[in-house]
């Protein structure tokens, strides 16, 4: 079956799904409405919507209409409570999402099939019973003078039960084998080498941390600190996604990358959703420095900088990381300042390791970039990691980490996130005081001799007519 373009209205009292799906019969057509569940078939389309609302399937308000000249189709879909308003229309993945199963049955509870008020003596049965116990003698007098508490240790966790040697990676950790031949591959940013599918998770970090020291160059980092008028040009560039304030709208190309993403339907844990606004914060990180370096015009290079610069892609290692103080979180959705500034102190690291560009305060705007988009909601977030996405797709190798991580993430993020977290995940980005101690480079020892080095040193231009001088001859 082929799921069809399509598009959603609505009105005080009804919702409008236009189809397009050109050269049908309109006799052909099968519509069925279970509360928010709309389906339609026609050969060989068919498209299943989950609405937030329910609706009506009646005489009086439902109608369809075939338009043959332009291949559409309109289907009027009456609102079981008129004039309710049904949000998130124009997410087209949102819609097209898996309705959401029932809620786990809570654990049974206890049922009490007889009770009985016990004869004799309390303490007797007890004795008696103890008689009948397997234990040592020693074991039961010491527990009769702990008032029968007996000694008992906490078990040891068992590993993992793993039954084949790969470890799972990617959203939620659902994907395995897209690496299998990466070694047969030319992909520049995969830090664990063909060890890729079997790498465990600490070893995966071992590994991250271990590249980002062998990549540092304090050289590199000072010449960019002392010239720097074209990074401090990237610097006062303008994000237009932070400045538009025309009225959001997707793009026909976007709606047709959303038809393309999967249907799936995510179960996360409080865990694991806290875990992924981490890691929106590293995606939207790194494609902040590409759009600001390349000042949203992508270049053959972008594939690769997106990726060095998301350790979920490059070592497969997603935060969380360890926190810089003890502080957790205070919920499942809030994000504490200490696991937020680890999870930045990682994307400032690799900003200041891989890319061509290599500025403490590029990070920091890049990092205010990020505050302004979580800013303006799921949408336009949803925005920039399809902008994200077609980059990577069109890339040979890259593309890998667009199954493993965006196309989920495209889903999820409209599906299932919260603006309301979103705009807190902002204000604590915002407000957020990144160090330069955090990075652990000693950057403000390096600026600090390279500022003392440029004291010292003459001017190279003065130089050059003092010798000058030396050399002419000296006048009668």
């Amino acid at each position: 079956m082929i799921t069809p373009r399509f598009s959603c209205s609505q009105t005080e009292a009804a919702v409008v799904v236009t189809i397009y799906c050109p050269s049908v019969r309109a006799s052909d057509v099968e519509i069925n409405v279970d509360e928010t569940l709309f389906s339609i078939h026609v050969n060989p389309y068919f498209l299943r919507l989950n609405f937030p609302h329910p609706l009506l399937e009646d005489d009086d308000g439902t109608s369809a209409s075939y338009d043959a000249s332009t291949g559409h189709l309109t289907v009027t879909l009456t609102k079981a409570v008129k004039g309710q308003e049904f949000r998130d229309l124009d997410l087209l993945a949102k819609l097209l999402a898996p309705r959401p199963s029932e809620n786990v049955p809570q654990a049974p509870v206890i049922e009490v099939l007889s009770s009985e008020d016990t004869p004799g003596n309390v303490d007797e049965e007890l004795a008696e019973r103890t008689r009948g116990l397997s234990l040592e003698q020693h074991q039961i007098l010491e527990a009769a003078e702990s008032d029968w508490q007996l000694p008992q240790d906490a078990p040891e966790p068992l590993p993992a039960l793993l039954t084949t040697p790969e470890h799972r990676y990617g959203f939620l950790n659902m994907h395995a084998g897209y690496l299998r031949h990466v070694a047969h591959t030319e992909n520049e940013i995969n830090e664990l080498g063909a060890d890729a599918e079997t790498c465990p998770p600490d070893e995966r970090r071992t590994r991250r941390l271990k590249h980002e020291e062998e990549k540092w160059d304090e050289e590199h980092y000072m010449a960019d600190y002392m010239e720097d008028d074209y990074i401090q040009e990237l610097i006062a560039w303008q994000n237009p996604h932070t400045t538009c304030t025309d009225n959001f709208q997707y793009t026909e190309e976007e709606n047709l990358t959303m038809l393309r993403l999967p249907r799936k339907e995510y179960l996360a844990a409080p865990s694991p959703t806290h875990d992924l606004y981490l890691t929106l914060v590293t995606l939207l990180f790194s494609y902040a420095y590409d759009t600001r370096t390349t000042q949203h015009d992508p270049t053959p290079e972008s594939a690769w900088t997106i990726c060095s610069l998301t350790p979920a892609f490059s070592a497969l290692d997603p935060p969380p990381y360890p926190p810089l103080s003890p502080q957790p979180a205070t919920s499942a959705a809030a994000v504490a300042a200490p696991e937020l500034a680890a999870t930045l102190a990682t994307s400032y690291r690799r900003a200041l390791a891989f890319p061509l560009y290599r500025s403490f305060a590029l990070a920091e705007a890049c990092r205010a970039d990020v505050a302004a988009l979580l800013a303006r909601g799921k949408r336009l977030v949803a925005r920039c990691l399809l902008e994200l996405k077609r980059i990577l797709d069109h890339h040979d190798v890259y593309y890998v980490y667009s199954k493993i991580w965006v196309d989920d993430f495209c889903v999820w993020l409209l599906a299932y996130a919260s603006d309301d977290v979103l705009m807190e995940l902002s204000a604590a980005v915002s407000a957020l005081r990144m160090e330069k101690r955090m990075i652990g480079w000693d950057l403000d020892v390096l600026e600090s001799s390279a500022r003392q080095a440029l004291e010292r040193d003459p001017d190279s231009d003065d130089e050059s007519e003092d010798e000058i001088e030396r050399m002419l001859p000296a006048p009668l």
